[in-house]
């Protein structure tokens, strides 16, 4: 049978990291980081660090993990060889039908967004749909008929996106301080006056930033597809999770060297901040940028789901076996596997308009599905995280017990971050009564009740096989 070969070098999979991670994000969270730290610039640029370093702990500790596991789908390895199968195969089960197509479903909306933007559409009309769905079907043709074209696009879309973002954090900064704009929005800014504190503003600047720095772990689901992945894997996650750091923190800067922090917590702040430093394309540059960023990701995404179900298939794990291991001869792309990617992901981006876009389609069972599965991947990282420092003993101390330890901490943090954001306490209004996070559960549960059903069929054939032998 066909197997995938090794097509992608260092850098497609550092751009896997950045691409992936950097998306609408970047251009458009400062104003929600500023409105949840009171103002204040300083304690603002702190949580976009402070997070960045919670990213990287993870990262660091999945570096160490590729440096010893390899077969296909990275942190489905990895889970693997310290959780076992059982628990590997959940988890794939749970990237493949839940984290990877909610996301991207997402992103092919938010690409087409902000391309209605530009020609004025309503961005949640029949205008901006068709787009999303043009964009999704698009991405998932390259990656299912030319798998090497995506990852070219993947590598450009990062280049692109980074420009602006780089011409941002230096001509930005130059015009701030020669103007003076940065040193004030620094030095003259109070805490909201008086109602946010140092450590409350921190806190929530963590919370407002955690989901902007997700979507670093798909780039460990082209492993199996990397040039020597035990080296290159390690050096993309930390490579990678540095470049994201360095660009939020230093387009931020930039940002506030174009625009007062009052006019950067009005809606069209960052709009006006490239106007005053790029002048009067500045606007157009920034939406046509957006998108192209967007697209990266919504890429980036597409590429991990649509190695999903291959990646259960070679393990013999899941439904179909056979048909979703079937690698193409002429372009060595998992075609079945992308067929099942897309069919899911469509039926998330209908949820995904239907809970979040109009007034509720599904009653009480409505939530965010692009920052939920967030909770659950997370908290699926920690008994992982246990299991590495009681087995891999041959390791020195720091990479065995420290390494872990602080992912778990970053783990621990993203979850709560996560559950404060969209609360687990009723929200109550005259229009509705809902229970997010509460809600989101009840599908995780129900999803992964079916993956169970096949995983029981999985065991009763291998028994009978046990058998006749």
């Amino acid at each position: 049978m066909e197997k995938l070969t090794r097509k992608y070098g260092l850098l497609t999979a550092i751009c896997m990291v950045v691409g992936t991670v950097i998306g609408s994000g970047i251009f458009f969270k400062g104003k929600t980081m500023l409105e949840r730290t009171g103002g204040n610039l300083l304690v603002g640029i702190l949580a976009w660090a402070l997070t960045g370093i919670i990213m990287i702990a993870c990262a660091l500790q999945f570096s160490v993990m590729a440096t010893k596991h390899e077969k296909v789908n990275g942190v489905v390895d990895y889970a693997e060889a310290t959780f076992g199968r059982r628990y590997a195969y959940y988890l794939a089960w749970f990237l493949v039908n839940i984290y990877y197509p909610a996301m991207t479903s997402v992103l092919s909306w938010v690409s087409a967004r902000y391309f209605g933007v530009i020609l004025g559409w309503d961005i949640t009309g029949p205008e901006v749909m068709t787009l999303a769905g043009v964009f999704l079907i698009g991405v998932y043709s390259m990656n299912a008929l030319a798998p090497k074209l995506a990852g070219k696009f993947q590598t450009s879309a990062t280049f692109i996106k980074l420009v602006p973002i780089l011409l941002m954090a230096v001509i930005g900064s130059i015009v701030g301080l020669a103007k003076g704009t940065l040193i004030d929005n620094f030095t003259n800014v109070s805490l909201g006056g008086g109602s946010v504190s140092f450590g409350g503003g921190l806190f929530a600047g963590v919370v407002a930033a955690v989901f902007a720095y997700e979507g670093w772990i798909c780039a460990t689901s082209i492993n199996a597809e990397l040039e020597n992945p035990k080296k290159n894997l390690p050096l993309a996650l930390i490579i990678g999770s540095i470049v994201v750091i360095i660009a939020y923190v230093l387009y931020n800067i930039g940002l506030a060297g174009g625009a007062s922090v009052g006019t950067l917590m009005t809606d069209d702040g960052v709009y006006v901040a490239f106007k005053n430093v790029f002048g009067a394309v500045g606007g157009t540059l920034l939406n046509v940028c957006v998108v192209i960023s967007c697209l990266g990701t919504l890429n980036g995404l597409m590429m991990a789901e649509t190695r999903g179900m291959y990646a259960l298939a070679v393990r013999n794990e899941g439904p179909g076996i056979e048909m979703f291991k079937q690698v193409d001869k002429v372009t060595n792309a998992t075609t079945n596997s992308s067929v099942w990617g897309l069919l899911v992901t469509v039926l998330w981006l209908l949820y995904f308009y239907g809970a979040n876009l109009t007034s509720g389609w599904f009653g009480v069972f409505n939530f965010d599905s692009s920052e939920l599965p967030i909770i659950t991947i997370y908290a699926m990282y920690i008994p992982m995280f246990i299991v590495w420092m009681k087995k891999e003993k041959s390791l020195p101390k720091f990479k065995r017990f420290v390494l872990p330890v602080l992912a778990i901490i970053a783990c621990a943090v993203m979850v709560f971050a996560a559950v404060y954001a969209h609360g687990i306490v009723p929200f109550k209004s005259s229009e509705k009564f809902s229970f997010p996070v509460l809600f989101y559960l009840v599908f995780f549960v129900v999803i992964m009740g079916i993956g169970a059903i096949f995983d029981v069929i999985k065991t009763k054939r291998d028994k009978k096989s046990q058998i006749k032998e």
